[in-house]
């Protein structure tokens, strides 16, 4: 296979991400001056109408190429590693999506309001979506082994990496000591503040019934993930296809 055939994707996915990440977190970082103009549900509405199709083309497109490339490992066919990566997976989600907890700001029927949260899931790391989305970087990576989940990961981890350093620099602008003293008493590597004194793990600050829809939704993706992937096919046979190809 020519070379510029097998890094042909992956060059589309890295644009596709570059895009994905100015429109999102350039959009959070004009959250303050926005709402100031429009209003938090009018800019929380334009906010989502913007990433949450800008994603989906990114999902869209990661499912038709993720084997493209080189083959680097295929780690496929070893007993049990079916079990680790979904088990992972699994965890990388619910790290993802402490979001969930306001569900009804995504659509703006709350009016969104950026909050310090100190319990849950920020007790083990104070950036659970980069810590999730790097978890599942890793398990995807080992079980497809492609040169183009490479480039995917590359970036992903990358956007988020950025996204650690943006998010504490925008709370800090925003709560000044309250956030420092936050930062304090949190780390970004999951537990290390546990481990060393700084927090201590509440297990009934995770029995509530967003972290059971998460789970529900967890059961439901493993059921449905056999028929991901002809569903992508057939839905790339349409145009879609020659204008992400």
């Amino acid at each position: 296979m020519p070379s510029e055939a097998i890094h042909h994707s992956s060059l589309i996915m890295l644009l596709l991400l570059l895009a994905f990440a100015v429109i999102h977190s350039g959009g959070a970082a004009l959250r303050v001056r926005a709402e100031s103009i429009i209003g938090a549900r009018l800019w929380r509405l334009i906010f989502a109408f913007a990433s949450i199709p800008s994603a989906g083309v990114l999902i869209i497109f990661f499912l038709a190429h993720r084997y493209d490339g080189i083959r680097l490992w295929n780690l496929q066919g070893i007993p049990g590693m079916v079990q680790m990566v979904w088990f992972l997976t699994a965890l990388s989600f619910l790290f993802l999506y402490p979001a969930t907890y306001n569900l009804l700001e995504i659509p703006a029927l709350l009016k969104p309001k950026v909050r310090l949260y100190q319990q849950g899931v920020i007790r083990i790391t104070r950036h659970p979506q980069a810590i999730g989305q790097i978890l599942w970087c890793f398990t995807h990576s080992l079980w497809i082994g492609s040169s183009f989940m490479m480039v995917t990961s590359a970036g992903l981890i990358g956007h988020h990496l950025f996204a650690i350093w943006h998010g504490d620099r925008r709370l800090k602008a925003k709560f000044g000591d309250d956030f420092e003293e936050l930062k304090r008493n949190t780390s970004v590597i999951p537990f290390l503040a546990i481990i060393d004194g700084r927090q201590k793990l509440e297990v009934k600050e995770f029995l509530r019934p967003s972290q059971l829809g998460i789970c529900i939704a967890i059961a439901l993706f493993w059921w449905a993930h056999r028929f991901i992937s002809s569903g992508t096919e057939v839905f790339l046979s349409s145009n879609l296809a020659e204008l992400l190809s």
